[in-house]
């Protein structure tokens, strides 16, 4: 009868090593190479970033010196009463130079263009066998009044026509237009002459009178 014995024990194997003294010895001097690079680059970096800092303060010195002599330089004066009071007394002389021409323009104060240009308006408009005996004008030439006497009655209504279309006539009305003929006047007699026994009978007149007007006023009067 045989009988075995198991005399294996896992302890006497011979055990593997993952890390051996040698690779752990490289392993450091790895660590230790990359930690010298990373400090060289971090010592290199931050002297450049020191050498950029003191070219910005210089700079900025430069500029806080070019501010300060620009301040001294160009000082805000005081203010000069008199130049102050001045400026008050053109802008108030400036406000009623305005208020002056608004009341122009507006008309309050009549006609400020003056008549001129009405009586080269009446100049230009020569009729043959038309004339004027008399003008008025008033105000600013919205009351204007007209009188002449015409050879033939048919010439007025073509005479105010283009009176009319003056451009300084333009957007004026007139309320009334009298026409008449007047009764010719006995010739005169001649120095020394005797007067007619009996008066002459009166004879019409050749010519016929004609009385333009812008208000009825005018007219009535």
């Amino acid at each position: 009868m045989s009988q075995q014995i198991n005399l294996f024990n896992p302890i006497f194997l011979k055990q593997k090593k993952i890390f051996s003294a040698l690779a752990m010895t490289e392993a450091l001097g790895v660590i230790v190479a990359g930690a010298l690079l990373l400090n060289w680059y971090a010592v290199q970096s931050v002297g450049q970033l020191e050498q950029e800092a003191e070219s910005g303060k210089a700079l900025l010195a430069k500029r806080e010196q070019r501010l300060a002599q620009a301040k001294v330089q160009f000082a805000p004066r005081a203010k000069d009463a008199a130049l102050e009071a001045q400026v008050v007394a053109a802008e108030a002389e400036l406000k009623a130079l305005n208020d002056v021409s608004s009341v122009l323009q507006g008309g309050a104060l009549g006609n400020t263009a003056g008549y001129a240009e009405y009586f080269r308006a009446l100049s230009r408009q020569n009729v043959s066998g038309l004339w004027l005996t008399g003008v008025r004008i008033n105000g600013a030439g919205n009351d204007i009044g007209v009188q002449g006497r015409a050879m033939q009655a048919t010439l007025i209504p073509n005479y105010i026509a283009r009176l009319t279309g003056e451009r300084i006539m333009r957007g004026k009305t007139f309320a009334s237009l009298d026409i008449a003929r007047p009764e010719a006047a006995a010739a005169a007699a001649a120095p020394g002459a005797t007067a007619p026994a009996a008066p002459a009978a009166p004879a019409a007149s050749p010519f016929v009178e004609f009385s333009l007007q812008s208000t009825m006023q005018e007219a009535a009067k």
